[in-house]
C-alpha cells in the first residue's frame, strides 16, 4: 500500500470498525478518535496537550472555545513575489505571519483556481469528481459535486459559523451551486473566476453579491473584500468559533490597482509588473487589517492563519485569464520551471504559512504538503468528526505543525485527466502527456527540484511504477466535466443561423 493509499484509508470516516490505537497506555477505538475529534486525535497520536484543550462542543464550561480559522488563498500569485522570499514587492504583514508561524517548504496545489478551491474544500483529488481539467468557464454549466460534503459544512455542524469572502468558482449556473447552499452562513463576493476589479463584472456581466441577493457597489474589490473580512470578524460573536474564508481576486488579471497602489512601485517601468505588485500590496495590507480586527476583538491568540495562492504564477498568456494582456506576465516563480497551468513545479508549488500564536512553533515545515491536507487537519483542530464525507485523500498536518515534524506525505498526485498525469513518490515526479505525440519526463527532486534534467530513459522501471500509479487513477476518475460541458456546447446547441436578409445582398 502507497503512502497516499494509506493516508486515504486512515481518513475514511465511513470505515468506522473498531481498531484500537494505543500510547502510553492509552487506547482508543477508530470511532473514539473520529467522533471525539481533536482531543482524541492529540490523545491517541501522543500530540501536545495544547491540542487536547480543544473541544468537539461550540463552547467549554470555562467559556473558551475552539479555534478561529481563517483561510485565506490568493489567486495566481508567483512563488518568489513575497518579502519573505527575497521580492521587492514589499508585503510586511505577510512577512510578519512567516516569521511568526511555520513556512512550508513543499506545499502544492492543482494547476488551476477551480481544482484548487474544490480540493481544499472536500479534502479530496479534483479527479475523484469531475473538476481536474481546466477551470469552471463563465459559460459553464456544471459545479462542484453536490454530493461532496464540504469543508464548510463539517465545521459549521462542528458549531462554528462560517463565511466566504471573495472569490468563489465552483459553480455559478446554479444556485444550489452557490456558497449560501454549501456549508457558508454568510458570502460576499464574486461567483465566476476572472471579474473587472473595479466594474465587478465577466463579460460585461454583473457578478457581485452579498448572500444569494446581487449588489451594486462601487470599489476595487480586494479593498472590499478586506473591509468585510475585517467587519466579519467585528461583528462575531465570540461564544461560537469562526471559520473566515478569504478568497482574493488578486493578483489575477486584468492587472488592475488603485492609484494609491499603483503610486507606491512607480520605479517599475513595466506596467504589468508595476500593476501585479499593486495588487499583491492590497492583498498584503488587507491580511493587516484582518490581524488588527482579530486583535482589537481579542480572538487573535485563538486563531490559526493559513494563507497560501491557489497555483503558481502565470508565465504562459495561454492561462492569463479571458481578459487581453498587452505586455509581458510578470509573476515570478522563482527558481521553479514553468507556470499555472501546467505539471511542473512553478505551476502547483506555492508558497504558504500557517500561524497560531503559542500553538505553532516559528519555523520551516519540510516535506510534501498537498493543499487536500487541509480538510483533516482543520477538521481535527476543529474537534469536527469525520463521518459523512467521502474518503479522503488528504492527511492530518497536526502533529508536523506543533513539534516541527516533516510531513508524513509519502505521494503527491498532482493531476491525472485524459490527456496527461503527474504524481510524485517521496523523491521521484514523473510527468506522462499522454495525448499524441506522448511525452515522458522523470526528475528525482531531491537532486534536481527545478526539473532540469529528465532522468526517464535510465530509469525505466520507476517510469513504469509511476506510470502503472497514474493509469490505476485514471480508472477511478470521473471524466472532465469542462469536456462535458463542451461536448453539450458544441453538439447540442442550438444552430446559428445567418440573418436572411443578408441573402439580398448574395449573388446565386
Amino acid at each position: 500500500m502507497s503512502g497516499l493509499q494509506a493516508g486515504h484509508a486512515s481518513t475514511n470516516a465511513r470505515d468506522l470498525e473498531t481498531t484500537e490505537a494505543t500510547k502510553g497506555g492509552t487506547r482508543l477505538t477508530r470511532r473514539q478518535a473520529l467522533l471525539g475529534g481533536a482531543a482524541a486525535v492529540a490523545l491517541a497520536a501522543g500530540l501536545p496537550s495544547g491540542l487536547g484543550g480543544i473541544s468537539a462542543t461550540p463552547a467549554r464550561a470555562d467559556g473558551t472555545t475552539p479555534p478561529n480559522i481563517v483561510y485565506i488563498i490568493a489567486d495566481d500569485l508567483g512563488w518568489a513575489d513575497l518579502g519573505f522570499r527575497g521580492s521587492d514587492i514589499r508585503t510586511p504583514n505577510l512577512d510578519k505571519l512567516a516569521e511568526t508561524g511555520v513556512v512550508f517548504d513543499e506545499f502544492y496545489t492543482q494547476p488551476m483556481c477551480t481544482p484548487t478551491r474544490a480540493a481544499f474544500l472536500t479534502g479530496r483529488y479534483p479527479l475523484r469528481y469531475g473538476l481536474q481539467t481546466g477551470v469552471i468557464p463563465a459559460a459553464g454549466s456544471y459545479g462542484l459535486a453536490l454530493d461532496e460534503y464540504l469543508l464548510s459544512q463539517a465545521l459549521k455542524e462542528a458549531g462554528y459559523r462560517t463565511a466566504l469572502v471573495g472569490k468563489w468558482h465552483l459553480g455559478h449556473a446554479k444556485p444550489e451551486f452557490w456558497p449560501k447552499q454549501r456549508g457558508f452562513d454568510t458570502f460576499y463576493g464574486a461567483l465566476v473566476g476572472e471579474i473587472d476589479h473595479f466594474k465587478h463584472s465577466s463579460h460585461g456581466v454583473k457578478d457581485w453579491y452579498r448572500g444569494n441577493k446581487p449588489l451594486e457597489e462601487t470599489g476595487f474589490d480586494n479593498s472590499l473584500f478586506a473591509d468585510e473580512a475585517a467587519k466579519v470578524v467585528e461583528g462575531h460573536d465570540p461564544k461560537a468559533p469562526l471559520f473566515l474564508y478569504l478568497a482574493f481576486t488578486a493578483p489575477h488579471t486584468p492587472f488592475q490597482a488603485p492609484q494609491e497602489y499603483l503610486d507606491r512601485y512607480k520605479h517599475i517601468a513595466d506596467e504589468n509588473r508595476r500593476a501585479y505588485a499593486a495588487m499583491i500590496s492590497v492583498v498584503d495590507d488587507g491580511v493587516g487589517k484582518l490581524m488588527a480586527a482579530l486583535e482589537k476583538k481579542g480572538m487573535r491568540d485563538n486563531t490559526l492563519i493559513v494563507f497560501h495562492s491557489d497555483n503558481g504564477g502565470v508565465t504562459s498568456s495561454l492561462f492569463a485569464g479571458d481578459s487581453k494582456v498587452s505586455g509581458g506576465l510578470p509573476a515570478d516563480n522563482g527558481p521553479y520551471r514553468d507556470g499555472k497551468g501546467t505539471l511542473y513545479e512553478g505551476g502547483t508549488r506555492v508558497s504558504a504559512l500557517a500561524n497560531w500564536p503559542k500553538m505553532i512553533r516559528p519555523g520551516k515545515l519540510k516535506g510534501m504538503v498537498h493543499v487536500v491536507d487541509m480538510y483533516p487537519t482543520l477538521a481535527a483542530i476543529a474537534g469536527a468528526p469525520l463521518d459523512e464525507n467521502k474518503p479522503l485523500d488528504g492527511v492530518n498536518l497536526w502533529g508536523s505543525l506543533v513539534e516541527g515534524k516533516p510531513s508524513p506525505r509519502a505521494e503527491v498526485v498532482y493531476n491525472v485527466d485524459p490527456l496527461a498525469g503527474a504524481v510524485r513518490r517521496d523523491k521521484w515526479k514523473l510527468i506522462w502527456k499522454a495525448a499524441l505525440p506522448q511525452k515522458i519526463e522523470l526528475f528525482d527532486l531531491s537532486s534536481d527540484p527545478y526539473e532540469t534534467k529528465d532522468l526517464s530513459a535510465e530509469s525505466e522501471d520507476r517510469v513504469r511504477e509511476l506510470q502503472d500509479r497514474i493509469t490505476d487513477l485514471a480508472g477511478e476518475m470521473v471524466q472532465p466535466l469542462l469536456l462535458m460541458d463542451a461536448t453539450r456546447l458544441t453538439f447540442y446547441a442550438p444552430p446559428i443561423a445567418a440573418d436572411p436578409a443578408t441573402l439580398f445582398n448574395l449573388g446565386d
